[in-house]
């Protein structure tokens, strides 16, 4: 069992603190090795087959970004892994603390705004097919993508430039909380509290957009009174996709998020060593974990929305020639496809060049 002191100065007293690292120094640094090579290969693929798609609407733009972001983040895991289990030198673990995790944090709030982007992007484009507004620009889509990551690369650097204070016990395995001074703590607690609304907006609006997008997908099956029942039940499948394994992947962390940083910024320490900090600290690891997941399961969000996507990589797996269908748009979703077969031609004709 692996054991981690520290010793924290208080008015008047000592404390010393114990946390049993055993389970996240042997059992997570194992999970996230597996999670790193499945996920190096799955976003690998990803990159190959989405930079040979043009970017010919905001949808493919918003995607292309997503893969980025999670091949930074996957390239984040070896040092994690190392890190956790207590391998190597202090010199990694202050690596990590300072570049690693900070990217890490990063790029997964990066692909979660980017996911939100999406949502909306798709609400436009079915709810609301006819014409193209200012958002479903794919000028605009690069602009926005690009504002997303200027804005949270600015944010997150004072999380690097701030962790500047060197370990007191190099030989231990240190919190990163401890390289950081007054100014790096209050940046810490801020920028936590920031992507947490951050998160909780972006769920409200993926919430909002699917609701609208599903309502839409029943009336026009009702108005249509198709007999394509397989092709409903997929669409509405595929119309959820999103929402569903961003909320399984996100949400239990983000509950854990807030009381975790209140124990680490606001000085609780009455309740270190105690059962509830262990399982704080516990849940917490277990939930990012849950969240790092993202990394594998947004390729199957590709499978699922982007129909370019499954017919290329159908055809690099198989190895044969790209299939060319007859009037199908090389940007065309797998959900408007479907629509397609339960809604009136003229319902959909004018979202043809959708995603």
């Amino acid at each position: 069992m692996q054991v981690v002191r520290m010793n924290i100065s208080l008015p008047n007293n000592s404390v010393q603190c114990r946390r049993d690292t055993s389970v996240t120094s042997v059992v997570f640094p194992c999970l996230y090795s597996l999670l790193f090579l499945c996920a190096l290969v799955l976003n690998s693929l990803a990159a190959w087959i989405f930079f040979k798609i043009p970017s010919t609407s905001t949808f493919v733009v918003y995607l292309k970004n997503v893969v980025v972001a999670d091949f930074l983040m996957t390239l984040t895991f070896p040092i994690k892994v190392l890190s956790d289990a207590g391998i190597g030198s202090w010199q990694l673990r202050v690596v990590y603390c300072r570049y690693s995790a900070v990217l890490f944090y990063t790029s997964m709030y990066i692909s979660i705004i980017l996911l939100g982007l999406i949502s909306l992007d798709r609400y436009l484009k079915i709810v609301r097919p006819f014409g193209k507004g200012p958002l479903q620009q794919v000028r605009v889509g690069q602009v926005l993508s690009a504002g997303v990551w200027v804005v949270m690369l600015s944010l997150a650097l004072p999380n690097t430039v701030l962790s500047d204070r060197m370990p007191l016990s190099p030989g231990a395995k240190f919190k990163c909380t401890t390289m950081k001074g007054e100014a790096g703590m209050a940046w810490h607690e801020g920028f936590t509290y920031f992507v947490l609304v951050v998160f909780w907006c972006t769920f409200g609006l993926m919430a909002v957009c699917y609701t609208f997008i599903s309502k839409k997908v029943y009336e026009s099956y009702m108005a249509s009174r198709s007999s394509s029942k397989a092709a409903s039940r997929s669409t509405k499948a595929k119309v959820f996709v999103v929402v569903v394994v961003f909320f399984i992947c996100f949400g239990p962390y983000h509950f854990v998020r807030t009381p975790y940083t209140m124990t680490q910024t606001k000085g609780k320490t009455n309740q270190c060593g105690s059962n509830y900090d262990q399982a704080l600290y516990v849940a917490k690891e277990t939930t990012l974990w849950l969240s790092a997941t993202n990394v594998c399961l947004d390729p199957l969000i590709y499978i699922f929305l982007c129909s370019v996507f499954r017919r290329r990589l159908t055809a690099t797996l198989s190895r044969r020639p790209l299939p060319q269908d007859i009037g199908e748009s090389p940007t065309a979703t797998s959900t408007q496809r479907e629509m397609s077969m339960i809604v009136p031609t003229n319902v959909v004709s004018g979202s043809e060049h959708n995603l």
